[in-house]
């Protein structure tokens, strides 16, 4: 749907086209580590050790729902309790010790009882395939053009340990019409490496990444007429993907961490860099 003759209108006189020039001005003013915070991303960039980057972005990238302060909150409250290695912390609990770790854990819908199933399907995962990044490379296939896929599959092994029980907000499934915009978000942390993403993952290439469809993109992909959806579900996600795609084939998901920046980071003047 995009044609390059799209613009966004911030305020009169204020067009943001879309086109490589104007949002490769966005990424240059806006994908720096300073404008992170507040982003759940920041808790990956604490850890050094790659199982443990994969684990806390998972972990913090599940909770990010609400808003803002408060998923900051409940990631800071579930990192406490595992430190200082989050991977060590999983690999050295018996399911029962990460139950009663975080019995009475609450962030808004997820309950502790649905943040140690995830925990313990984590340890499950890495126990057998050795790294999160192995479980999910197993699911991708030379010729697919994104992560769906791959992502289906990732989502499965995850819930082979505790059923479907958690198929609903923490691990959706991306056949089923969700645009699953968490575990979306996860793989842009982990494949795409700039000052803002850390690239903990090797074997993913981020051509194949689809944009994390929160409130703030869809609104904007929706004034850009990305796409004519009224529900940010996963036929939108997979629209406003294709439109990127046709500005940097290489990196379709290059934007999103600037292009969100306007929505929610306060003290943001867009008059500033228009």
């Amino acid at each position: 749907m995009a044609n390059g003759n799209h613009s966004f209108g911030w305020g009169e006189g204020m067009k943001l086209a879309f086109n490589r020039s104007s949002l490769e001005f966005l990424y240059d003013r806006f994908n720096r580590k300073d404008f992170i915070h507040p982003d759940p991303l920041e808790f990956v960039h604490q850890y050094n050790e790659t199982l443990d980057r994969e684990i806390v972005g998972l972990i913090a990238a599940c909770l990010a729902y609400g808003r803002v302060q408060q998923i900051l909150r409940s990631v800071a409250l579930v990192l406490e309790r595992m430190q200082p290695s989050p991977a060590q912390f999983l690999l050295r609990s018996s399911p029962d010790r990460i139950k009663s770790t975080f019995r009475d854990f609450k962030h808004r819908f997820t309950t502790g009882g649905e943040l140690s199933a995830l925990l313990g399907s984590v340890r499950s995962v890495v126990i057998r395939f050795g790294s999160m990044e192995a479980c999910f490379l197993t699911g991708c296939r030379p010729g697919d053009a994104t992560v769906l896929p791959a992502l289906e599959n990732f989502s499965h092994q995850l819930r082979c340990g505790c059923g479907d029980r958690l198929e609903g907000i923490l691990l959706p499934r991306p056949m089923r019409g969700s645009a699953c915009k968490r575990l979306h978000l996860f793989l842009r942390w982990m494949a795409r490496k700039d000052e803002v993403d850390p690239g903990v993952w090797s074997g993913l290439d981020p051509a194949r990444l689809m944009i994390p469809l929160d409130t703030h993109m869809f609104r904007i992909a929706r004034a850009l007429e990305l796409t004519r959806r009224k529900q940010a579900d996963m036929r939108a996600a997979l629209e406003i993907t294709e439109a990127f795609r046709s500005i940097c084939p290489e990196d379709p998901v290059r934007y999103d961490f600037s292009l969100t920046r306007l929505g929610i980071r306060e003290g943001v003047d867009i008059g500033d860099f228009l």
